[in-house]
C-alpha cells in the first residue's frame, strides 16, 4: 500500500466510522431539538456514506484494495462512540468529529501532493468543505 492510499484507509475509516455515528444519533436522538436535528442528521450521514463510497473507489483506482469488514475500519479509525442522546450534545461531538476529520483530510491532501497525485488531493479538498460546511451548520444549531 502506498503512503497516499495509506492516508485515504484512514480518511475512509474515519468517515465510515462518521456516517455510522451520526446514523445512530439520527436513531436516539431526543429533546426539543428533535424535528430540525432529526432531518438534519439524516441527510449528514446519507452524505457521509457517499463520500465513504468515493474515497473506497479512489483507493481501488490507485491500485490497492479498500478496507473489507468493519473490524478492519474499527481498526483503523480515531471517532469515537457516544452515549449521548440529546440533540444539543449530540450536534456539539460530530461537529467536533468533523473538524477533526478536515483537519486529517488537510493532512492527507499534502501526502497526496507529495506523490504528485492531485486527483486524490482535489478529491480530499472537496472533503474538507464539506466537512467544514456541516461543522458550520452543526454550530449554527447549536446557536
Amino acid at each position: 500500500m502506498s503512503k497516499t492510499t495509506d492516508t485515504l484507509t484512514t480518511v475512509l475509516a474515519d468517515t465510515y466510522a462518521l456516517g455510522v455515528k451520526t446514523h445512530a444519533a439520527h436513531w436516539n436522538l431526543t429533546g426539543p431539538h428533535f424535528a430540525s436535528l432529526h432531518g438534519l442528521f439524516g441527510s449528514q450521514y446519507e452524505a457521509l456514506l457517499d463520500a465513504a463510497d468515493e474515497l473506497a473507489e479512489r483507493i481501488r483506482a490507485l491500485g490497492d484494495k479498500a478496507p473489507r469488514g468493519l473490524a478492519s475500519l474499527a481498526k483503523t479509525t480515531s471517532i469515537q462512540e457516544t452515549k449521548a442522546t440529546d440533540g444539543l450534545d449530540l450536534a456539539k461531538a460530530l461537529r467536533d468529529d468533523h473538524r477533526a476529520l478536515s483537519k486529517l483530510c488537510a493532512k492527507a491532501v499534502k501526502t497526496a501532493q507529495d506523490a504528485g497525485d492531485e486527483a486524490t488531493a482535489d478529491l480530499l479538498i472537496g472533503r474538507i468543505e464539506a466537512h467544514d460546511k456541516t461543522a458550520w451548520m452543526l454550530d449554527a444549531s447549536l446557536a
